[in-house]
């Protein structure tokens, strides 16, 4: 498991101005246990957050991962406190299937407008005439996709357990895709870095990606790939995804017994841009706790005004 940076290197860290809050520790003596998801790039609002439990008192444990059902039911058995991580409305069914509102509190978006789709190669989709996946019923033009010899696209797709391959087979079975097309599944950006490979080398690809993500920044929408729509008899393109927010979603018990906390929780607010900038520093090869943690205080120190407002204004709370 990750070696837990200690709270004494977090405060050293940080520069918090701490004249109006010094004294409001209100978390002192609680420990808090924070769980997310298993891609890499929720590091950074989970990391915003720890620092600003850490500046209220509490001591925060080290954030455990898990697969997105697991990690619903941990919190809602308190066996994690909170997580930054719950895609709405994606994770819905993982939310309603572990207790939904009457053991959890779902209240804030920490982070607004994150997008899904399908994106292909742009040369291959314009010389093609292709602007949506349905196309790919025709054998041939999933043909031009098989990177495995099967005659089947190769579309790089969404893990298990992370909620975005329920709602991509469901396209693949309501669009009679199945017999034209395979979703890859099982290490996301290891099957995403062979797309990416497969681009560089001049071959056609079709990809399943989101934001806030790396992935789009090295094969960038309008230059490099474009967005395909799911029907292809719509007027106006269906990507196939709704827009998410992601949430903070945390045990309801918690929420009640640590009031301090629970008023950070809900007022944290992070840009998407912000969120694809720590992105692009994970793609570019800093990806270790320190670094995820950098990351953050930096985020922090240039809005340093607002961070400190929502640390003092969760201090009351506890009064």
């Amino acid at each position: 498991m990750m070696k837990r940076l200690t709270v004494t290197a977090a405060l050293a860290a940080l520069t918090i101005s701490s004249s109006a809050f010094a004294q409001d520790m209100p978390g002192k003596g609680v420990t808090v246990e924070p769980i997310k998801g298993t891609p890499a790039n929720a590091w950074f609002q989970h990391m915003v957050v720890q620092l600003g439990l850490e500046a209220l008192g509490y001591e925060v444990d080290e954030t455990r991962e898990a697969d997105f059902p697991a990690l619903h039911l941990a919190v809602s058995s308190g066996d994690a406190s909170y997580t930054v991580n719950h895609w709405q409305p994606l994770h819905n069914q993982f939310y309603d299937k572990s207790g939904g509102d009457a053991v959890m509190v779902r209240e804030h978006a920490v982070i607004t407008g994150a997008g899904q789709g399908f994106f292909m190669d742009k040369k291959t989709a314009e010389a093609n005439g292709i602007t949506s996946i349905q196309q790919l019923s025709d054998p041939a033009v999933a043909a031009l996709f098989d990177s495995n010899g099967d005659g089947k696209a190769n579309l790089s797709g969404c893990n298990p357990g992370w909620g975005c391959e329920i709602k991509i087979e469901e396209h693949l079975d309501n669009l009679d895709l199945r017999d034209t097309v395979h979703h890859d599944q099982g290490s996301y950006f290891a099957i995403m870095a062979d797309t990416i490979t497969r681009y560089n080398e001049g071959a056609p690809i079709i990809y399943y990606t989101w934001t806030p993500n790396w992935i789009s920044d090295v094969l960038v929408p309008g230059t490099d790939v474009v967005q395909i729509g799911v029907q292809a008899a719509d007027a106006a393109m269906d990507v196939g995804f709704a827009i998410n927010d992601v949430y903070v979603v945390a045990n309801k018990e918690f929420m009640e017994d640590n009031p301090a906390a629970a008023a950070f929780l809900n007022s944290v607010e992070i840009p998407l841009g912000a969120v694809n900038a720590a992105q692009v520093k994970l793609r570019d090869g800093e990806d270790t706790l320190e670094d995820f943690r950098r990351h953050a205080e930096d985020w922090v120190a240039a809005n340093q005004a607002q961070f400190d407002t929502w640390v003092s204004e969760a201090a009351k709370a506890a009064k």
